[in-house]
């Protein structure tokens, strides 16, 4: 897909639990991975103030800052990197009766730290 911000938080459940019906799996996992090393995999509330919350966190923990010595590359993205270590970059969630299994609010999200291109998200489902 395409991220159209420089920061983004996509909702990906619903793509997720398509792969994981698709599969045929009743029980197992599901790993769902960030290609991208500016970029992250995460499970939390789907809720607008969360989401502002977790990017206004993210900033004030990794600020965009001209002094990253990765910036001497001919990058200007270090705080990117930063911010996707915090994030981590995948999950594992469980599959039980051929359905993704989650908490009542959570969900999984796609956060992209250096966007506005297109971006892959590898969703790998094991079990039997």
């Amino acid at each position: 897909f395409n991220t159209k911000t420089h920061r983004e938080y996509v909702h990906i459940t619903p793509r997720v639990e398509k792969i994981v019906q698709n599969s045929g799996i009743s029980n197992g996992m599901v790993l769902v991975s960030a290609m991208h090393i500016t970029a992250g995999i995460y499970v939390n509330d789907n809720e607008d103030g969360l989401i502002h919350d977790i990017d206004r966190w993210l900033e004030q923990l990794a600020p965009f800052r001209e002094d990253y010595l990765h910036h001497q590359t001919g990058e200007d993205n270090g705080d990117s990197h930063l911010k996707a270590i915090l994030v981590h970059h995948q999950v594992i969630l469980p599959v039980t009766g051929g359905r993704l299994l989650l908490g009542t609010w959570q969900r999984v999200f796609y956060a992209e730290f250096d966007g506005q291109r297109s971006k892959r998200v590898v969703v790998a489902v094991m079990g039997e």
